[in-house]
């Protein structure tokens, strides 16, 4: 019989809570509408929620207790509650007790791109030596990182956690939690930039700082392509890190020596410290193909084979929102085929987004379309950034771009008429223009910061494909 994740003692310890009932949980969560029954739900309060108001509803789905740092009035005098002074505090407390518990080895994960593709990866390399468990989704915050810690099975043998920042000093706090044998660093990037002022410089020192948490003797994997490269070796030396390299770099450990990309997956050739290594990789893209260098170092570091890893990298596919693919078909009939891109944005995943589109041939008479929102938190180089974004967009043989947002109208400005199809302020003025654009054999690119809302794009192709079935089914 499995044992219990937390026992009400257990998780009282780790809390300096007290539990008015004896319970146990198998899980955690922090979101009622998700919980499943048998979690410990704990009650955040945030800026615009409180998870407070959700325990009733918690507990009616079977919750096994909520841990709560004030009482609902509605609750009934029998309802199993853990109480503490923070709610947010006790889960960070929570996730420590977890990490210090474990006989897990924890590996770190950072990056201005590609951390959590690069966690599906590594999650998957591991799992060829041992039970490997990672965070879900991009649980990568303040609150993300305890709850992921705190969900960790008690019999793992690897542990992936994903960790990033906007503001210097956080990761800081992140990797204090996890205390990694290895920690990766995917690429540096103007992502959040404008509120660093010192720039990629200062980006690159507040992603260093993950190598802070390395535990003694452990390895800091840094990509050796990535712009202020060498702030990140200096500060990996400086906490007496073992220093290896990835990239498309003659001198790097793991070097990217050729990618070939297929419709579904990618072709890599490399050079690793033990010799040639040539495998399939279910992610297309070069920036994929270079991550996963990274990725093979990270389990190497463990005493994971890179052969056996990279043999299990082809059954990856690509997330939604970070390329994956679909087909749409049309009312009319035919389809297009969509590349979700749609999670987040700044200048290095753009362009690495439209080189993926660059390699999707269009069928018959369809075309390559970019749909592009604004790329949020560039500070005054927002402008430029966006403009400096047209060599990419004409170089993947875009026909169409869409636009929404008012940096994006930078980039239109920048780019020949013929290419200009529509600009809008918002994603959902767009969406109907794009659908109307629409012809069978497109490739539809999506891309954009969260703030833009290109899921509201997303869900008009989406609405468009479920009307054609329907009309065919119908």
């Amino acid at each position: 019989m499995t044992p219990p994740l937390w026992t009400a003692r257990e998780a009282a310890a780790a809390t300096g809570g007290s539990s008015n009932k004896d319970w146990s949980a198998k899980g955690v969560s922090i979101d009622s509408r998700t919980v499943e029954p048998g979690d410990l739900f704990v009650a955040i309060e945030g800026p615009n929620f409180d998870g407070h108001d959700f325990v009733a509803k918690a507990l009616e789905a079977g919750a096994a207790a909520a841990l709560v740092h004030r009482r609902p009035s509605e609750l009934p005098d029998e309802a199993p509650l853990l109480e503490v002074a923070d709610s947010l505090e006790a889960l960070t407390a929570l996730g420590r007790a977890a990490r210090t518990r474990t006989q897990a080895r924890c590996l770190g994960i950072t990056g201005s791109v590609g951390k959590t593709s690069s966690k599906e990866m590594l999650r998957t390399a591991l799992a060829t030596a041992g039970k490997t468990y990672a965070s879900a989704s991009s649980l990568n915050n303040h609150w993300g990182v305890p709850l992921s810690l705190a969900r960790m099975p008690l019999d793992s043998d690897f542990g992936v956690f994903e960790m990033g920042m906007n503001h210097a000093g956080e990761i800081r706090e992140l990797v204090d939690l996890v205390r990694p044998e290895a920690a990766l660093i995917t690429q540096i990037a103007p992502a959040h930039i404008e509120f660093f002022p010192d720039g990629l410089d200062g980006i690159a020192a507040a992603k260093a700082e993950i190598f802070e948490g390395l535990q003694v003797g452990g390895t800091a994997v840094i990509n050796a392509d990535a712009p202020r490269a060498q702030i990140l070796i200096e500060k990996a030396k400086q906490q007496g890190a073992k220093i290896v390299t990835f990239g498309a770099t003659e001198t790097a450990d793991f070097c990217l020596r050729d990618h070939r990309d297929g419709d579904r997956e990618s072709h890599v050739t490399a050079r690793l410290p033990g010799g040639p290594l040539s495998f399939d990789l279910g992610l297309p893209g070069r920036h994929m193909a270079l991550n996963a260098l990274g990725v093979l170092a990270m389990a190497a570091s463990v005493g994971v084979s890179p052969e056996a890893a990279a043999k299990s990298l082809a059954e990856l596919r690509p997330l939604k929102g970070r390329g994956a693919r679909q087909q749409i078909a049309l009312p009319g009939g035919g389809s297009i085929t969509l590349i979700d891109e749609g999670y987040n944005a700044n200048p290095v995943s753009v362009t690495a987004a439209l080189g993926l589109m660059g390699d999707c041939e269009p069928s018959g008479a369809g075309r390559r379309i970019a749909v592009l929102g604004d790329m949020l938190e560039l500070g005054a180089a927002s402008n430029a950034m966006h403009a400096g974004l047209a060599g990419a967009v004409e170089a993947a043989g875009t026909e169409l771009l869409f636009t929404c947002g008012e940096a994006m109208k930078a980039l239109q400005q920048a780019l020949p008429s013929r290419l200009r199809a529509a600009q809008s302020e918002t994603s959902a003025e767009l969406a109907p223009l794009l659908v109307e654009a629409l012809r069978p054999g497109d490739v539809v690119l999506v891309k954009g910061s969260l703030g833009s809302r290109m899921a509201v794009i997303l869900a008009a192709l989406e609405e468009l494909g479920q009307t054609a079935t329907d009309r065919r089914t119908g």
